[in-house]
């Protein structure tokens, strides 16, 4: 049986006037794409052909793509593309590491593809990047944006083990559209994930997840997959347009208006979240040092963790020394 897909003639091939991209003009752009070159790095900025790469770059910032630039899933929205990986690099978190420290960042995003050939998906690698990143850089913030290791706890132990800042790992769409946008991805798995990082951490990690709009969701499931997020104690909120990379992808079944996003960030904020990223080209790491993780977590959050299973307060020092501040 054929898989199932978006029906391609609902496509809105002409992009409005507020989707505009902003080419590059700043000599901090072209220092940055040398330096990624020159160190051999992978960027998800590239790879995903985000919008914001341009802008970001300018800046100085932009998120590192580990593990390979090959993708084992087929997600239909993605541009990564789907190919049999490589080994992996054994250097690369120094790579990276030093990339970090040649840009002076105070903030590194560090993501990858889903590396399905693996026993732990990528997890030890995850691992080794961010202890790596923190040696050459102390008091970075570390964000890691995940696949979901098949939901196989003792992989994502080996992430939280590290301690990072920010978890993120995107819901991508509503439950309704998942099957359809997310290859081998299941939309309760993908919140079991969120809820479990968090539960690994004592609550002491901010978690995050992005939506993109545009593939035929209604508000009101938009509405409840944020509810969702919030069950499971997600905090930080990211929603964007999504732009089809090519016609082998899904297509763009309607252009989100600016004034819909802001009404989105609204009412999520609304719901509880405490940081939101909500426009036409927001994308899951776009301006993700502007997010200060140490004021989202609060105690309340830790209290919520222990509701679920107490037994954390007697073996987690942090969240026994977080409960007593």
């Amino acid at each position: 049986m054929p898989r199932k897909t978006i029906d391609p003639a609902l496509h809105q091939d002409t992009k409005p006037s507020w989707i505009k991209v902003r080419l590059p003009n700043d000599p901090v752009f072209w220092s940055t794409k040398s330096m990624v070159s020159d160190l051999n790095l992978v960027t998800v900025c590239e790879e995903a052909q985000c919008p914001n790469r341009w802008e970001c770059w300018s800046h100085g910032t932009a998120t590192f793509m580990i593990a390979g630039e090959n993708c084992t899933r087929a997600c239909g929205f993605c541009a990564v593309k789907t190919a049999k990986p490589l080994p992996l690099e054994e250097d690369e978190p120094m790579r990276v590491a030093e990339a970090t420290k040649r840009m002076k960042l105070k903030h590194v995003v560090i993501t990858a593809v889903a590396r399905d050939d693996l026993k732990d998906g990528g997890a030890e690698h995850f691992k080794r990047t961010i202890e790596t990143v923190r040696e050459v850089n102390p008091g970075i913030v570390v964000e890691v944006l995940v696949p979901d290791f098949n939901d196989k706890d003792w992989a994502l132990e080996m992430v939280m083990d590290a301690k990072p800042e920010i978890f993120n790992h995107n819901l991508e769409t509503i439950e309704r559209l998942t099957p359809l946008v997310r290859s081998r991805a299941k939309y309760w798995r993908s919140l079991t994930v969120l809820r479990k990082a968090k539960m690994m951490a004592g609550g002491r990690v901010a978690t995050k997840s992005g939506i993109m709009l545009g593939l035929g969701e209604t508000e009101e499931e938009v509405f409840k997959a944020m509810d969702d997020l919030r069950d499971h104690h997600v905090t930080v909120l990211t929603l964007g347009q999504y732009l089809r990379p090519s016609e082998k992808h899904l297509p763009v079944v309607e252009y989100i208006h600016p004034d819909q996003f802001a009404r989105y960030k609204e009412v999520a904020l609304e719901k509880g979240f405490r940081h939101v990223a909500s426009g036409p080209l927001v994308r899951s790491s776009y301006h993700a040092d502007d997010f200060r993780p140490e004021l989202d977590l609060e105690r309340s959050d830790v209290e919520d963790i222990l509701k679920e299973d107490p037994s954390l307060e007697q073996t987690n020092d942090d969240v026994k020394s977080l409960i007593k501040a």
